[in-house]
């Protein structure tokens, strides 16, 4: 009988952030095709006491090991042992022998594993299939922060975890049988770097529950007003997210306010760091940090920025906003591997007074920010249902459904 190991580097419950909305539809995804183990680290006891109450009855076995390496720590033994700081970030002995006893044990008959970082539990000898899902081609999200960041140590640091990162993968992406990406424009890159084939490197894309991001659903009011909002909605303590809030609340909020004095703009996500923190200060910006639910502040809306400067395949925050029918104004890297047509479904800009009269258009014109709204929820019901999104995987793994 055929029982499925599923190496993940965050415990996928509760769905509440990127990688884990993905991670956890895969999750579910290959509970319906066999038993799963469940071999997971958590950045901390609180998240991993979480994951454990609800995933421990889904699950043929379930471990979840807390990560402790420090970045600090982790750069200083990668630069002792030539590797990656990513890998040692998400190194755990224990979940290391957890894997391999219950690999030797025999029972495993299939092995998914979810980002880079987790291949390095793969075991060296398996005669089943492996599927890697890499989600992003993570070396040259490294390689851009290089080419952004010239200071030094971090320019340093950067260009070699781009270096090593790209060797890495590409030896991973040899050892299993398929490697998945977020978007074809992931994997087509990858393909490039690796030298691999479209049998080998294969892209899956993320999808969007469309019954729970509802803008029918009864929702609590927030952010309520006749002054026009603007939301950013993410992860507050990851760089790229950081960047662009940074950017619109110094940069194109003012042109926006030229048009629109009482524009507010509302940072939506938990972990804000100090550097968001300190966009308060400025006329009209909000930090909220964690909130128990982001849809209502979607729904809030009257546009929702995504000003990415840097974006690696798909953008959850803009698949939620669409879904809820909301209007949406995205730089071009936010907007890639979206199936959506600029100017139908969303708008794209990229510099500040295109992303500013973009923001103008949709609070000056309600009736286009509806329309575009809507056309943008039935693109989300008609190409991302995750059943649809994570088909795939069966066949991948050689599981009839």
């Amino acid at each position: 009988m055929a029982e499925i190991l599923f190496l993940v580097h965050r415990a996928p419950w509760p769905p509440d952030r990127g990688d884990r909305i993905r991670s956890w539809h895969m999750f579910e995804a290959l509970a319906k095709l066999a038993p799963v183990h469940v071999a997971a680290l958590a950045d901390n006891e609180a998240d991993a006491k979480l994951a454990r109450e609800k995933m421990a009855r889904l699950c043929k076995g379930l471990a979840i090991e807390v990560r402790k390496a420090s970045r600090p720590l982790a750069l200083a033994q990668a630069v002792l042992t030539g590797e990656p700081v990513s890998n040692r970030l998400f190194r755990s002995a224990a979940l290391a022998r957890h894997v391999d006893a219950l690999v030797g044990q025999g029972g495993i008959s299939h092995i998914v594993a979810f980002s880079g970082q987790m291949a390095q539990y793969l075991p060296a000898r398996f005669d089943g299939p492996v599927l890697m899902d890499f989600v992003d081609v993570d070396s040259a999200k490294f390689a851009t922060y290089a080419e952004q960041d010239r200071r030094q140590p971090l320019n340093w640091v950067h260009s070699r975890e781009a270096r090593l990162l790209a060797t890495y993968e590409a030896k991973v992406a040899r050892r299993v049988d398929a490697s998945l990406f977020v978007s074809e424009a992931e994997a087509a890159l990858f393909r490039s770097r690796s030298g691999l084939g479209a049998d080998r490197v294969r892209p899956v894309g993320n999808g969007i529950d469309t019954g729970r991001f509802d803008p029918a659903l009864r929702l609590e009011a927030v952010g309520a007003g006749e002054r026009p909002l603007a939301v950013f909605t993410g992860q507050m303590d990851y760089r790229p997210n950081i960047d662009a809030v940074r950017w619109f609340a110094a940069d194109i909020l003012p042109l926006v306010r030229t048009r629109h004095p009482s524009v507010r703009f509302a940072i939506v996500g938990r972990a804000p760091t100090d550097e968001v923190r300190a966009l308060e200060a400025l006329p009209g910006v909000t930090v909220t940090g964690e909130v128990p639910d982001v849809r209502p502040w979607l729904a809030a809306a009257d546009a929702v920025v995504a000003p990415l400067l840097l974006a690696r395949g798909v953008q959850n925050k803009l698949l939620e906003a669409m879904a809820m029918a909301r209007p949406v104004v995205a730089s071009a890297a936010a907007a890639t591997g979206i199936d959506a047509v600029p100017g139908e479904h969303l708008l794209v800009a990229d510099d500040a007074e295109a992303t500013a009269d973009a923001v103008c258009t949709l609070f000056d014109d309600r009736n286009l920010a509806a329309k575009m709204g809507q056309a943008a929820r039935a693109r989300m019901i008609a190409r991302y249902g995750w059943d649809a999104r994570m088909a795939p995987l069966g066949d991948l793994l050689g599981l009839p459904a």
